[in-house]
């Protein structure tokens, strides 16, 4: 069983807004997905009937990654202000190397659990659009 804060956060990560006062059910959420052929489900009741192993896999293997790399990402900015001292220069791609590989985890994670990006997260890669 995950926290309310683990619930939290997985929406969050996904890229999903957040429920407020609105009420998640097992019929019912911002989130819908197809998880398997010609069955549709919500997150809310994904993230309440996960396997024990699964469950396992999303608080020890996603959850703290993503913390990690969140915080890495906002620490980040703190290298922003040098571009050399001494021997040591910063990465100017530091922040969008570290966005990158946290939303392609976020995306990890979306696709773990069976359900597409959210909005805040987006379809990722490029996108060709006619004029």
């Amino acid at each position: 069983m995950l926290t309310a804060q683990q619930l939290s956060d997985v929406r969050r990560y996904m890229g999903y807004p957040m429920l407020g006062d609105s009420v998640a059910t097992d019929n019912s959420d911002f989130v819908n997905g197809w998880v398997l052929p010609g069955v549709n489900t919500t997150l809310f009741h994904r993230l309440n009937n996960l396997r024990t192993e699964e469950a396992n896999t999303l608080t020890t293997v996603y959850l703290p990654a993503l913390a990690a790399q969140e915080a890495g990402l906002l620490a980040a900015q703190t290298n922003m202000g040098t571009d050399q001292a001494a021997v040591w220069t910063r990465n100017k791609n530091e922040v969008s190397d570290r966005s990158a590989h946290f939303n392609r985890t976020r995306r990890d994670m979306c696709a773990f659990l069976g359900f597409a990006p959210g909005p805040g997260l987006g379809r990722g890669g490029n996108q060709v659009s006619r004029t």
